[in-house]
């Protein structure tokens, strides 16, 4: 298999939890919730993936972190693929619900998605190359503002009743990556 099996596999996921919502036995509108709650749902163990695949390199070098962090574009392609199935559910959901979501949200969102899309955009060489320092400033920015929006997001859940569990555990997740990524962020500078 090639190593491009994480974007096939979003692609999969993101289409898959799009087609259980849309056959789930609940009407219409419903039914596009479900499919923008799962998709988002499904993209977001690819995106811890792809956030945390280099620190898991740099902290426990072996055979399977080398492999995360070597495929780590890879994953991220795979989480862009599911999560724009899930921005095509979601507006669709917006537009047969009639809901609205306020302007801030819709910039933090959109902006996300922008960048999102930046980022798979330039995933090759040809555009490091061309991007230079830029190119590692736009990946940044890019990984942890949707690291921000995940958080937020999930963490916001914690205090509903019917969704604590899982903002609770997604929010552990999040909070575990940037952990993660602090440690070996450490860890380079000691080895300066």
């Amino acid at each position: 298999m090639t190593r491009a099996w994480p974007l096939a596999l979003g692609i999969l996921l993101g289409f898959g939890a799009l087609w259980a919502g849309l056959h789930s036995p609940v009407e219409a509108v419903e039914q596009w919730r479900l499919a923008a709650r799962w998709t988002a749902r499904v993209g977001f163990p690819l995106f811890i993936i792809t956030y945390s695949a280099s620190s898991l390199g740099r902290l426990w070098y072996g055979d399977f972190t080398r492999e995360l962090w070597r495929n780590r574009r890879w994953w991220g392609l795979g989480f862009a693929a599911a999560h724009t199935v899930h921005l095509y559910a979601l507006l669709t959901f917006l537009k047969v619900s009639g809901e609205t979501r306020p302007l801030p949200l819709l910039l933090v969102a959109g902006t996300g998605y922008a960048l999102m899309f930046a980022m798979a955009l330039t995933s090759n060489a040809a555009a490091m190359r061309a991007l230079g320092r830029n190119w590692r400033r736009l990946h940044t920015l890019g990984i942890h503002w949707l690291w921000g929006i995940f958080t937020v997001s999930y963490a916001g859940r914690i205090f509903e009743p019917e969704t604590m569990t899982t903002g609770l555990i997604a929010t552990l997740f999040t909070l575990g990556a940037l952990a993660l990524r602090i440690a070996a962020w450490r860890k380079g500078r000691k080895a300066a």
